[in-house]
């Protein structure tokens, strides 16, 4: 039996009211057929059936209400309901198994052992029901997803959280994990294929209560020890043993398949592995049983980079030594090979959102310079005060703020355009989006509701989303719902950029890096002066060049008196 969870229904939409059940417990299902009407505070709509079986169970009654992620109905799907309905099924327990219908087990126990009160394979507890994983939802319009590669293949055992499969959107690459623990049963989608919103992702047994706790140490743990086990072992005793060695911690993995023992590490950590090139079973873990946690994975890091600049520094040293060509000796080969690798994940990712940016969308850009040096010392006298909090502050909170306040003024800036480029939508709340140069690409998250955060709130909220986007666990909420963006060029040492607009949004914006340069005062004095330069693309089918300089104006005048501010806050 299967609990059917109630999906994301909407943009914060946490609950809904059951308006009808359109069957009754008991009942057929089949797949996509409507089982029951919702009514949320924006529309009325149906849930359809992931699969065919039969309802077992309503948790909710008409006029109740249902919360998105709770169980709204339990069924068993066609195979469990044709299997138990079967007249094998009800027949006696040696008598139910056939060779098409019986479900292979290890060797089972010899006669003489039997009839010692030894268990038989009528004892074993029935093999737990397959549930579906239905994809959740993965951002704002987002109605499928590419599946980019399975981390985990049909037949293995998963542990609660263990990623499973990466899926790419037009947003970004994200991998998506087990419910529960379990073994995978199949998947529903291969590599290179879509897979939609709210269908069946892949299928998986849940654990048991009597083996959930060797889900999440060692893979084929009790496979490995039941064929190694002599025949006068029954099955109960061959599989007993190596678990009970695994919550030891003692030579589990020598009683199983070593090769395929899983290390035990986050998401993350897995993520970043990956990004540089290399083996889970190359980093030595420093946590519990072996857990390869960050740190090890920086140490790892910092050792392959020395061992590359020593590499790098070798042919300089013997270059004086070096005989000229010709002489038979031969020259030192290319700092690089030429190698190429498809374009995948985050890369591929912006690679078609940029590309279509550039070709529908009419840019225009408008530059100017900032004087940001009463902004720096502002920063210098609140920056002790943040610190003293274990908080840090940097310009993009102070930018983020006084860009909030003139898009008060200027909301045409904060807009969307329709797909049709009919319509303008003004967006209520402003989500200003930050470019993050990760390791798997760009990634774009955004704080929301900048106009109504503190700038202690700001700066918490933009070191937490870059901090999550240089480890690659950026989750799928902080990536929509963005409605103006900020490139930072800056801190990379660049000056002038003009960058492609992040759709559908309106207005993108790149800050260069700040500059100590001569400037004249009030008096014709030459005094040094910081100085920042940006530079704004807008889109041309909703923006002209008027409406850009007055809100860069008005922008501008935040920043360079930021006391000016205090006026406008709400």
């Amino acid at each position: 039996m299967s609990d059917f969870l109630l999906p994301d229904i909407g943009e914060g939409i946490v609950e809904c009211e059951v308006v009808k059940w359109l069957v009754a417990e008991g009942d057929s299902i089949a797949e996509d057929q409507p089982v029951v009407e919702v009514s949320t505070d924006k529309a009325v709509m149906e849930i359809t059936a992931p699969d065919a079986g039969r309802v077992t169970r309503l948790y909710c009654g008409e006029g109740e209400t249902a919360c998105v992620h709770a169980p709204l109905f339990a069924y068993v799907v066609s195979t469990d309901t044709d299997s138990a309905d079967s007249p094998a099924a009800r027949a006696p327990a040696p008598e139910a198994a056939t060779p098409e219908t019986e479900i292979p087990q290890p060797p089972a126990p010899q006669d003489e052992q039997t009839s010692q009160g030894e268990p038989t394979l009528q004892d074993e507890p029935a093999p737990t029901a397959a549930k579906p994983f239905l994809l959740p939802d993965l951002g704002e319009g987002i109605v499928e997803c590419e599946v980019v590669a399975w981390r985990v293949a049909e037949g293995e055992e998963i542990a609660e959280d263990q990623p499973v499969v990466e899926v790419s959107t037009d947003k970004a690459v994200m991998e998506i994990t087990a419910p529960e623990a379990g073994r995978l049963a199949r998947h529903h989608c291969q590599v290179g294929e879509s897979a939609r919103v709210h269908t069946p992702l892949f299928t998986y047994h849940p654990a048991t209560s009597e083996t959930s706790t060797a889900f999440g140490t060692t893979t084929d743990t009790a496979p490995g020890a039941a064929a190694d086990a002599p025949q006068s072992t029954s099955q109960s005793t061959s599989q007993s043993t190596p678990l009970a060695s695994v919550s030891r911690g003692t030579s589990a993995p020598a009683a199983s398949s070593a090769g395929r023992r899983r290390i035990p590490a986050s998401p993350a950590v897995r993520r970043r592995v990956r990004e540089l090139g290399v083996r889970l079973e190359e980093i030595a873990g420093s946590g519990k049983d072996g857990r390869v946690l960050k740190e090890d994975v920086l140490a790892f890091q910092q050792q392959h980079e020395k061992r590359q600049e020593q590499h790098r520094a070798e042919p300089q040293d013997s270059q004086p030594k070096a005989a000229t060509p010709g002489r038979g000796t031969p020259m030192p080969e290319a700092a690089s090979d030429e190698r190429t690798e498809p374009l995948r994940g985050v890369r591929a990712v912006m690679a078609k959102r940029m590309s279509e940016a550039a070709a529908t969308i009419p840019h225009f850009a408008y530059g100017d310079e900032f004087d940001v040096t009463e902004l720096l010392a502002l920063r210098e006298r609140l920056k002790g005060d943040f610190e003293a909090r274990g908080e840090r502050l940097t310009l993009m909170p102070l930018l983020m703020k006084a860009l909030a306040l003139a898009v008060t003024t200027f909301p045409l800036l904060n807009c969307r355009l329709s797909a049709a480029a009919d319509a303008i939508h003004y967006q209520a709340a402003c989500n200003i989006g930050m470019a993050v140069d990760s390791a798997s690409g760009l990634l774009v998250p955004n704080v929301k509701h900048v106009e109504r955060l503190s700038l202690r709130e700001v700066a918490s909220e933009v070191e937490r989303l870059t901090r999550a986007a240089r480890e690659g666990r950026v989750e799928p909420g902080d990536l929509k719902g963005g409605t103006i963006s900020i490139s930072n060029i800056g801190v990379l040492g660049g000056t002038y950029a003009m960058p492609i607009i992040n759709a559908p949004e309106v207005a993108i914006v790149a800050l260069g890096r700040v500059q100590r340069l001569p400037r004249f005062d009030a008096d014709g004095n030459v005094v040094a002066r910081s100085i920042m330069t940006v530079t704004w693309s807008g889109d041309h089918r909703v923006l002209d060049g008027g409406t850009m300089a007055r809100f860069c104006n008005r922008w501008k005048g935040y920043l360079e008196a930021p006391e000016t501010m205090l006026a406008d806050l709400r």
